[in-house]
């Protein structure tokens, strides 16, 4: 699979003080989503500020596209949104796109192209000041698309929005995917990146934790949700299983934590062995947020 954007032991030192970006190494791959997850300071706005060169390194490197161009002509198939929407207030949608497209060197025609992607084509007239800011992000976004780039880098693209502008672009970013076009988002909403990336790199006070797939983060350590009426017996009975490695006692139901993987029909033949009959086993896994905290822990 290509490489997009390779990211080599890079550092970001700020006053010879604050060291914002700690010896960061990833690679980006073409096709897929990717989070940069972590809490604000963690290092993600910086880290996205050097390889758009809006931001200078203190040591390290990156290269975009296997290294086959230079930054500035590489950038030039990069969209990227990593302030606010900055767009002229007295001008119509419409317009602001074609003078984007202006300074591009892209056809007008994508204007209506783009417009329709992100929901505002029927908008396309009114002026950027009568927008929501629901609105004026998904505008910016149809302005990152519209020289069709291989990547789009969003920071923080959900920022301030209500729950609906919230599911809009999430939804606008699952599709801009399924087209085929690679996405790196910053965020520190959990909830984000589980539901639409998939790929996370976790970063913490410029470290990062964790680099893998969301399936890989979130399918470690999977546990059994148990319920029958002999719960003490069932309690005593699974902490002698060799794969158990420990039980805990939530809401009437007991958790089953495990040493070794083991089926949920080895789990119930056990139990009935044993003479208890389960009228509750569901297999669960850790989500996001349980699995960030248990990384961040302690940190």
């Amino acid at each position: 699979m290509e490489t997009i954007l390779k990211i080599t032991n890079l550092n970001k030192i700020f006053n010879k003080k604050l060291h914002a970006v700690k010896n960061v190494s990833f690679e980006i791959k073409k096709g897929n989503v990717y989070g940069i997850l972590g809490p604000n300071g963690s290092g993600k706005s910086t880290t996205l500020g050097i390889v758009l060169n809006v931001v200078n390194k203190t040591s390290g490197d990156f290269e975009w596209f296997g290294g086959k161009l230079n930054t500035h002509e590489a950038l030039k198939k990069v969209g990227a949104i990593i302030e606010r929407p900055n767009f002229y207030p007295y001008m119509t949608a419409k317009e602001n796109l074609e003078l984007v497209c202006k300074i591009k060197g892209t056809n007008f025609s994508k204007v209506d192209e783009k417009l329709e992607l992100v929901g505002l084509l029927e908008r396309k007239n009114d002026k950027f000041r009568t927008y929501s800011l629901g609105m004026k992000q998904r505008l910016a976004i149809a302005s990152a698309l519209l020289n069709d780039p291989e990547i789009l880098i969003l920071d923080e693209p959900t920022n301030g929005l209500d729950p609906q502008g919230i599911r809009q672009i999430r939804d606008i970013i699952r599709i801009i995917a399924s087209q085929g076009t690679t996405i790196l988002l910053a965020s520190h909403l959990l909830d984000e990146v589980e539901k639409v990336c998939s790929h996370v790199v976790v970063l913490q006070k410029g470290v990062i934790l964790y680099q893998g797939s969301v399936h890989n983060m979130i399918a470690n350590d999977s546990f059994f949700e148990v319920k029958a009426d002999k719960m003490v017996q069932l309690k005593s009975v699974l902490e002698n299983h060799e794969s158990v490695k420990n039980t805990v006692e939530e809401e009437g139901k007991l958790l089953v934590y495990l040493n070794n993987e083991i089926s949920a029909r080895e789990l119930n033949s056990y139990a009935f062995e044993h003479k208890i009959v389960l009228e509750h086993l569901v297999k669960r896994k850790n989500s996001l947020e349980e699995q960030f905290l248990e990384l961040t822990k302690n940190k």
